[in-house]
């Protein structure tokens, strides 16, 4: 069974002056149990969106989402997912400890199991100090990881996570990508939106990209960045006085004896040949490759001009 399955779904709403503005152009998606999924785009391109109708807090204009083989319509199939809303916002007068023994109540968690529950990720979100002071005094980034710990507490199936690492320092951020991971080795579905390309290319298994409503591009993170390969750099041993040519390919640069070539992709087999047949020590080889951002970008500025 698929942790997420999404078919046609499309959302419209009332703009100003009676027009209608298309949040969602038909979107089909499948997420499978115990996959990463980064759901990549610009502001404004429909990632909260389309994560408020597989909630249930929106209705779609057409199509469908379920959540393990259940209509998103039936609020049982959100009692295996914890959710992160893209600005959570809580009972400020409650303290992180009473908010997590709230969210923790409404799954029927027993009491005992719930604190042990409640312990665990408050210490794992580095809350634990804070944990028995009013959130009204949190910064923004401990109020994000008190809405990470609440997806954490019933031990879900899925996690559908908004902008997730929002507001967090580069500390947070390292530590909400540890957890990710950690989830993903314990065989959870993780799908979480974002437009920071380097979140998605560090945890995730694969990536959609959404753009002006419409998913763009769909496929394994590892595909995107193998396809991106455009060359190599090549450090061979050579003396200073040596700045032969191989292959046609002419010397980048040279330090200390170590000569340092730029080889494309199209004439790596004819230049590691002739290296080859010359006896000449290979020190390094290093791939340059297009990086998820330019990938990125370059979907982003196609289909905005489209």
């Amino acid at each position: 069974m698929n942790a997420i399955e999404i078919a046609g779904l499309y959302k419209q709403f009332s703009g100003k002056r009676m027009t209608k503005v298309e949040a969602l152009k038909g979107i089909d998606l499948t997420i499978t149990a115990g996959e990463v999924f980064g759901f990549l785009g610009p502001n404004g391109a429909g990632k909260s969106t389309t994560i408020k109708l597989v909630m249930g807090l929106l209705r779609p204009t057409a199509g469908t989402a379920q959540i393990m083989g259940m209509d998103v319509s039936q609020a049982e199939s959100r009692r295996h997912v914890g959710y992160l809303p893209e600005n959570p916002a809580f009972y400020d007068y409650l303290s992180a400890e009473e908010y997590i023994a709230f969210v923790g109540s409404q799954f029927k968690i027993e009491s005992r199991l719930l604190a042990q529950r409640s312990e665990e990720v408050l210490k794992r979100l580095d809350l634990w100090e804070a944990r028995k002071r009013p959130m009204r005094g949190y910064s923004k980034g401990m109020v994000q990881r008190v809405g990470l710990a609440q997806t954490l507490v019933h031990d879900p199936a899925i996690y559908i996570l908004d902008e997730p690492m929002s507001g967090l320092d580069p500390i947070g951020r390292a530590l909400v990508k540890d957890i990710i991971l950690d989830l993903k080795a314990r065989g959870k579905c993780v799908f979480f939106s974002t437009h920071i390309t380097d979140d998605v290319e560090k945890v995730c298994d694969r990536v959609g990209v959404i753009v002006k409503g419409s998913l763009v591009a769909l496929d394994l993170v590892e595909n995107i960045l193998r396809s991106g390969v455009e060359g190599y750099v090549i450090h061979l041993q050579l003396p200073d006085t040596d700045t032969r040519s191989f292959a046609g390919i002419n010397l980048l640069r040279q330090t200390n004896s170590v000569s340092e070539f730029y080889v494309p992709c199209s004439s790596f087999n004819a230049f590691m040949g002739e290296v080859n047949r010359n006896g000449i020590d290979v020190i390094l080889v290093e791939t340059k490759r297009r990086d998820l951002e330019d990938f990125f970008l370059s979907l982003v500025h196609t289909n905005r001009e489209s």
